[in-house]
């Protein structure tokens, strides 16, 4: 079951969430057909929240942003920082073009793909930081990927990996979903999850999976500091070759099985506690 799309009441500073890029710049993420809103090729992000949150990334290419009035002139400093000039429309011409189910709320750019850190920068981000680097093995719903990334802005994390495939696509839905939080939490997606587990070892990132069957708890283990933080997909849980590549499996404190959290609730969760352990310990 979806949870309902959030909705920011203020304006968190999320920009202290997003790590610097690496001296050159991260290299562009290959093309891929999953990340497109439609069959056409082009990426499409809608919604107040999201396209402010683009045009005023500057890592984030707009090519084209079409707007009623009454959302143009509510993003109207946005819009002339960029120096774009809105393709006049109506909210019945958007639903043709974005689906009439999406809320769009009177604005869409069209836009290229953010450039994509290496895997290895994001763990060197993780350790320097004290941030927990999130894991999603096979988190196909853009509505739940998009809340992790929203608590990720928010409590703090060096980034997001993900599968190239059976993960969800970084498209409209997901950034309506993330309410900006797409274009601060870097992503770098991977071809074999087992593969980048091992080099986060290498690396020398902890890596710490939250399992309902987990031997111990969560709240036990030392997360102040810089550790890879697994969440498994939607009903499936965890897969064999993921429990087999983490250092430890564990589980949230609760009166029932992790099972019965919703991924984003689980890693709000993982996240917020992360954060409370780098205040107490003066890590933050």
């Amino acid at each position: 079951m979806k949870p309902p799309s959030p909705k920011f009441s203020g304006k968190p500073n999320w920009r202290s969430a997003r790590p610097s890029p690496p001296p050159g710049g991260w290299r562009p993420r290959p093309q891929q057909k999953a990340s497109l809103d439609l069959n056409d090729g082009i990426i499409r992000l809608y919604g107040l929240h999201a396209v402010e949150a683009a045009l005023a990334n500057p890592d984030r290419k707009v090519n084209r942003i079409v707007a009623t009035d009454n959302a143009a002139r509510k993003l109207e400093a946005a819009i002339a920082a960029r120096g774009l000039t809105p393709e006049p429309s109506t909210p019945r011409e958007l639903d043709r073009l974005l689906g009439s189910d999406t809320v769009h709320q009177g604005i869409m750019i069209e836009v290229d793909e953010l450039p994509e850190p290496e895997l290895a920068q994001l763990a060197d981000a993780a350790l320097k930081s004290g941030h927990p680097l999130l894991v999603l093995d096979q988190v196909t719903d853009p509505h739940n990927v998009g809340a992790i990334m929203r608590s990720a802005a928010v409590f703090g994390a060096a980034g997001l990996v993900m599968t190239r495939r059976h993960s969800a696509p970084l498209n409209g839905t997901l950034a309506k979903s993330a309410s900006g939080a797409l274009e601060l939490v870097p992503v770098a997606l991977v071809q074999n999850l087992a593969r980048a587990l091992a080099e986060l070892k290498e690396i020398g990132l902890p890596i710490i999976a939250l399992d309902g069957d987990g031997e111990t708890l969560l709240e036990d283990e030392p997360v102040d500091g810089g550790i890879a933080l697994v969440l498994g997909a939607e009903g499936k849980g965890l897969r064999q070759s993921t429990r087999e590549g983490s250092d430890r499996v564990v589980r949230i404190a609760t009166g029932s099985a992790l099972d019965s959290l919703n991924v984003s609730n689980a890693a709000a969760i993982g996240l917020h506690l992360c954060a409370m352990r780098r205040r107490q310990t003066g890590k933050a």
